[in-house]
């Protein structure tokens, strides 16, 4: 990509992707150019999605050059690409300073999702997850969230679509709130990916700030909320952040979201064997939730080096699914994919990414980013 000096400002050329299209309506119309040749960029560079100016054939020489001076692509350098047995890719992307995050692409019958990462590891230090390990380098700008789907929809088959982006991959997305925001409007702008709310998902450990923000905006994307334990003596030994903003907070936080947004909000909960997955865990869970408009999603843990957990039994995960169901209660069990790839659910981690890294309780906030 170009990242030269802009000679009008002195500056590198800025990540065009960064940029919503009312952004870039701004953009255009401060440079004296039709808005409308905004609706024209996102075009090229989302339904096109070109790996250089000289591809927007509809646009001048004239504009092109100008972009090109102000502009770069923010393509992703492609670091591996591993194939799982059930066709699950993972992608490592390199960044411009040399960090690494990884994305997921998994396919099924009918459609294609793509689970992208937020950040350069995570800060919350939840002990069953490997990018927990890594601690946290810094966000993602919007850019750098939407070209993962960018270059992840190069490598499918002509006539095939990304359905569904799942936010789940590396770091915690409210903890990089209004950058994930940006990404959300770009994805379901219908000049860029064109993709429906209810195809779009958030995942997040529990940023109680974050989530009554996502009520007041009235965020148009679902939200899955990890509880992973039924007592908050369980959940603060697996999740730290639960030191902060216990169970009932949380589950107050995300009373707000579905009154706010009326939709059914996810509760995902991880099964570790001997520690999560208790038959008595499962009519505490149904006790916990009772009253919501909600889905809960299963996860059997997904083993990683140097992780003492264990998954249970298919057998024992769908028994503890049936109590669940067996009360109303939607109950969902993830088959994960990509786990011989080390892609599936918490297994994303970079090597080499340790150095600099800022710790569970440094660096940024939560609550302070989360409410700026």
């Amino acid at each position: 990509m170009d990242t030269g000096t802009n000679m009008d400002t002195g500056k590198p050329p800025e990540n065009i992707k960064n940029y919503t299209l009312e952004a870039l309506h701004g953009w255009f119309s401060a440079k004296g150019e039709k808005p409308f040749r905004a609706r024209q960029v996102f075009q090229w560079l989302y339904h096109h999605r070109i790996a250089d100016w000289s591809q927007a054939t509809n646009l001048s020489k004239e504009l092109r050059a100008t972009l090109s001076m102000h502009f770069h692509l923010g393509g992703l350098a492609l670091d591996s690409r591993l194939t799982s047995r059930d066709g699950s890719l993972k992608f490592a992307f390199r960044l411009d300073d040399g960090a690494v995050i990884e994305t997921v692409l998994m396919p099924n019958r009918t459609q294609y999702t793509v689970c992208v990462s937020t950040q350069v590891g995570c800060a919350m230090g939840c002990v069953f997850c490997a990018t927990a390990a890594m601690g946290l380098m810094r966000n993602l700008s919007a850019g750098e969230i939407v070209q993962q789907v960018v270059e992840v929809a190069r490598h499918l088959p002509p006539e095939k679509e990304v359905r569904n982006i799942v936010f789940m991959g590396m770091g915690e997305p409210l903890h990089n709130y209004d950058n994930l925001m940006d990404a959300l409007n770009i994805l379901q702008e219908d000049t860029g990916f064109c993709l429906s709310a209810r195809r779009l998902t958030v995942s997040t450990s529990g940023l109680v700030p974050a989530i009554l923000r996502y009520a007041r905006d009235g965020v148009r994307a679902n939200l899955a909320v990890s509880l992973n334990g039924v007592t908050d003596e369980m959940r603060a030994a697996l999740m730290p952040i639960n030191r902060r903003w216990n169970i009932e907070a949380v589950l107050d936080a995300c009373r707000q979201l579905t009154s706010e947004n009326r939709y059914r909000i996810t509760f995902e909960y991880v099964l570790l064997k001997d520690v999560t997955d208790g038959l008595d865990n499962a009519r505490k869970l149904v006790r916990l939730l009772h009253g919501f408009k909600c889905k809960v999603n299963l996860i059997p843990y997904n083993p990683h080096p140097g992780s003492a957990f264990q998954a249970p039994s298919m057998e024992h995960a769908r028994e503890f699914q049936r109590v669940l169901l067996n009360k109303g209660l939607l109950t969902t069990l993830r088959i994960s994919k990509g786990q011989d790839i080390q892609a599936a659910c918490g297994q994303l981690v970079t090597g080499g990414a340790f150095a600099g890294k800022i710790p569970a309780r440094e660096g940024m906030e939560p609550e302070e980013r989360a409410s700026g």
